[in-house]
């Protein structure tokens, strides 16, 4: 048993390797590439509010520095800027459009599967890394974030890259690896704040468990990737802090102009607590309490089995319970080795980051969105590649032969129940993947089907059983325009989920408070909380006017609502409230002094929160509509402050 547990670990190629590694390489790549490039600008501004944001950046750098949502430095987006920053400069270098916003998104994918090859092969050899490769592209939510303008698609490949040079370290035990695994995470809080933490208690105890060095010294070099984590996020956060707050822009869901704040609050414990303050209420997207998750709070019920119910099984779920499988065989199978075995060290991390990551996003009671779960994929994918491979190389034992039987099923009987969600969608494929993985269930328990070129079948087989589903979803996913603050990847589920919505592609507002409209059917006009305002020719033309002579053209509540005349003319509007319409930028008497000044030339009516009759957003309306006559253009109201 000994000798076949301590089998030699597979390095990498570097110089010439099997031909065959290096094609399915570039396959693999190209592929990707290809997949998440192709049709890109079909999904227009998607989500609107970032646009905004890239928009802004691309003209003046302060906004660029700040995350700002317009030019003219009125209020940021609720994130730190750092994946804004690299759609702002495609965007100066290729001027304001769909597909000069999202490429780099694309490529951030292509970059995500590539890495997640290099890493699992190194400790469990080219195949093991292919595999986890494609099942990264095919996860559903991966293939609609790689595709979109929200920060996850650099998140997920900051969290990587954290993982790869902390099993570099495990490899060596050499502190700067140990340093650059806390840069990439300091890039992943200047991304998406404290949603990258999810990945640092992994990592941490797998070093701890497996790293080389002595244990103080491991401890030690801990430390230094703490302080490297610290100064590679601290110092845009400690410039923001030190910045005169009359001079940059007010921070975007914080309540009290503080990135501390937003950080801690907004963004940080409130999500697990749900105590967001100045967050959506449960009639702010919807009248009648259409806000109210099914069976539970605001963003749904939580609870164990939240990763498989209508709003994120289709997401993200079809292989989870293979991979927690597979990944307990790994560990039987290097149950009997040294303590720094990097193939154990390995399993460990991205077991954990699975375990840790979806029990977080199970139970927290805050704000939650199913494109949220696009942080489990990369764990997914490295536990079924590693695991798969792992198992089939001790294949002549029959105990692990059903182990990948029950695997195998398991994925089977995930794509059943998820298929069967959307019953109209391509209906001969669940019953496909179920006769196809059944069968291949069986072969692997035949030693003979196993061997030679009989195992081709099989591979084949289990292959089309476990990511059949998955890839289906996200062909569907990669052919359907995305628009909107809350999007989903593959087809409509037709059953209601958190927050009002139905398992739809894109996002919209609906009469009935529901979302899930596709980006042809949204209507025209002054949008809202969760979809981008969509301004016609003659709204557009009118607030172009004489636009050098203000600073911003316009004002309106909420980012969303302010974002599609932004984007729509390329001169500052004015979000008040920004994002919820709920934060207190501008005062009242700023807004007027504003006015007074004849910075501000139209406001324009809507948007915001449903419901909302304080705060100053409020505020504001209310002394607009008193003092200034209404215009209405198309539908939509505005009033001449000028």
């Amino acid at each position: 048993m000994t000798v076949v547990l301590e089998r030699p670990i597979e390095k990498p190629a570097l110089g010439g390797g099997r031909r065959w590694e290096w094609i399915g390489l570039g396959a693999l790549l190209v592929g990707t590439a290809i997949a998440y490039i192709w049709g890109l600008g079909a999904s227009g501004w998607a989500n609107s509010f970032y646009s905004a944001a890239v928009q802004a950046g691309s003209v003046s750098w302060k906004a660029f520095f700040f995350g700002s949502s317009d030019a003219a430095n009125s209020i940021t987006v609720d994130k730190p800027p750092m994946s804004l920053w690299l759609m702002s400069l495609s965007v100066r270098i290729f001027g304001l459009s769909s597909w000069a916003m999202l490429i780099p998104q694309a490529l951030l994918g292509v970059g995500s599967v590539a890495l997640l090859w290099a890493t699992i092969k190194r400790q469990f050899g080219a195949a093991a890394g292919l595999l986890a490769g494609l099942t990264l592209a095919v996860i559903p939510v991966a293939a609609l974030m790689f595709r979109f303008n929200n920060p996850d698609a650099l998140l997920v490949l900051l969290m990587i890259a954290a993982v790869w040079a902390s099993m570099r370290a495990v490899e060596d035990g050499r502190t700067r690896w140990l340093v650059l695994t806390g840069v990439f995470v300091g890039f992943g809080f200047l991304t998406k704040q404290l949603q990258v933490m999810l990945v640092v208690p992994p990592i941490a105890l797998m070093y701890i468990a497996a790293g080389p060095p002595t244990f103080v010294k491991r401890l030690l070099q801990l430390f230094a990737a703490l302080g490297a984590a610290i100064a590679s996020a601290g110092w845009w956060l400690l410039v923001v802090e030190l910045w005169p707050a009359s001079s940059r822009p007010w921070i975007g869901g914080s309540q009290n102009n503080s990135i501390l704040e937003l950080t801690l609050g907004y963004n940080g414990l409130g999500r697990l607590s749900g105590e967001e303050t100045g967050s959506v209420t449960p009639g702010a997207i919807g009248a009648d309490g259409a806000g109210e998750g099914a069976g539970g709070g605001m963003w749904g019920e939580t609870g164990i089995t939240r990763m498989f119910d209508s709003s994120q099984g289709g997401q993200i779920a079809w292989l989870i319970p293979s991979a927690l499988i597979l990944l307990v065989l790994g560990f039987v199978l290097r149950g009997r080795v040294r303590r720094t075995d990097p193939q154990r060290a390995a399993l460990g991390v991205w077991g954990l980051w699975l375990l840790v990551t979806g029990l977080t996003f199970s139970f927290m009671a805050g704000i939650f969105h199913s494109y949220y779960t696009v942080a489990l994929a990369p764990a997914i994918a490295a536990s079924i590649g590693a695991g798969s491979v792992l198992a089939w190389r001790n294949r002549e034992r029959y105990w692990v032969r059903i182990g990948m039987a029950i695997a195998i099923l398991a994925a089977v009987a995930m794509s059943w129940i998820l298929l069967g969600r959307s019953a109209d969608f391509v209906p001969w494929l669940r019953w496909a993947v179920l006769v196809v993985g059944s069968v291949a269930a069986v072969l692997l328990l035949i030693p003979a089907m196993t061997r030679g070129k009989l195992a081709v079948a099989s591979v084949l087989a289990v292959m089309f059983g476990s990511l059949a589903g998955p890839t289906a979803y996200a062909v569907d996913t990669i052919g359907t325009p995305h628009t909107g603050s809350i999007v989903t990847a593959g087809p409509s589920t037709g059953m209601r989920g958190p927050g009002g919505m139905g398992g739809g592609r894109g996002m919209g507002m609906p009469d009935g408070g529901g979302m899930g409209q596709r980006q042809d059917r949204m209507p025209m006009g002054a949008g809202g909380l969760l979809n981008g305002s969509t301004p016609t020719e003659a709204i557009t033309s009118l607030l172009e006017a004489d636009a050098d002579s203000y600073t911003w053209v316009a004002a309106a509540v909420g980012s969303n609502s302010a974002s599609g005349y932004q984007l729509a003319t390329e001169e500052p509007v004015m979000a008040i409230g920004g994002f919820n319409g709920s934060d207190p930028s501008p005062t009242l008497e700023q807004f007027q002094k504003y006015v007074a000044d004849g910075q501000i030339h139209y406001f324009i009516a809507g948007g915001g929160m449903r419901g909302s009759d304080s705060g100053t957003s409020a505020e504001i309306s209310k002394w607009v509509t008193a003092n200034y006559t209404a215009t209405t253009v198309d539908g939509v109201t505005l009033y001449d402050l000028s």
